[in-house]
């Protein structure tokens, strides 16, 4: 977690900008720290189902080696 001097500074450097600047920064932010948690999110939900995706691809491999798996017709999608 970020210090509170670190805050403090983001803060003070903020407050020397003009009012519109300001509130261009702080739409940057928001923007960049919802790109930051969904990227956070992402990498949760891909650790918790790393497992799952290793199976599911030993799955598919051994379906094609057993001559189980046709091609993808993509018309049908």
């Amino acid at each position: 977690m970020a210090s509170t001097a670190a805050i403090a500074t983001v803060i003070k450097m903020l407050e020397s900008l003009p009012e519109a600047a300001q509130e261009q920064v702080v739409e940057h932010l928001r923007e960049y720290l919802g790109d930051l948690q969904d990227d956070l999110t992402w990498n949760s939900l891909f650790e918790r189902t790393q497992s799952q995706l290793g199976a599911a691809a030993r799955r598919a491999k051994q379906e094609i080696a057993q001559g189980h798996a046709q091609p993808m017709d993509y018309d049908r999608l």
